[in-house]
């Protein structure tokens, strides 16, 4: 793929490894949530094409709804600062919520969230990331479902962008600025 100027890509992940392993999620979903109603929560706009993939290998009636938080900006770094950007549709009160995220760093995106579902009045509220970023970590969250533990470095591709760049990318690869 081209890149812009001044930044090159190196691969982390490639795109069948990440199919396999959110095939994988999705049946450990399927079999812990049998006989449960289960309302997946995406958190836009990174979580949008894992979590396409992972409804497709969740074998139950689900529901899906969309959160916005912000804590990035343009930046590669968290500000720190979680700003809801957008709300979900339907409620929460009673329903087993599964927060899908495309990458936990800090903790303090999925801190609020989780925290915000169970003001909401959630029967039950589990996180499913595709990726983990333990060393960044500032506030411990339940990772209750993880695809990959990769290092402190920032990524794109497979939904995951600089300033909306990269998203369409079916790796996930490094972002490298010279």
């Amino acid at each position: 793929m081209q890149t812009f100027p001044g930044e090159r890509l190196e691969p982390l992940l490639r795109h069948q490894d990440i199919q396999t392993r959110v095939q994988s999620l999705g049946k450990r979903i399927t079999l812990d949530y049998t006989g449960k109603e289960l309302l997946l929560v995406g958190i836009l706009k990174g979580s949008f094409v894992f979590m396409a993939d992972l409804i497709r290998s969740i074998d139950l009636p689900l529901a899906i709804d969309f959160m916005a938080m912000s804590s990035y900006g343009a930046a590669t770094k968290s500000s720190g600062v979680v700003r809801i950007l957008k709300d979900l549709e339907q409620g929460v009160d009673g329903r087993h919520v599964l927060v899908v995220e495309d990458v936990v760093d800090t903790g303090l995106t999925l801190n609020y969230i989780y925290g915000h579902m169970r003001s909401r009045g959630a029967a039950s509220v589990k996180i499913c990331s595709l990726l983990d970023k333990p060393s960044r970590r500032q506030v411990a969250v339940p990772l209750h479902y993880k695809g990959f533990e990769i290092p402190d470095e920032f990524v794109v591709g497979y939904g995951l962008d600089v300033d909306e760049r990269y998203r369409n990318l079916p790796d996930v690869s490094r972002l490298i600025r010279e």
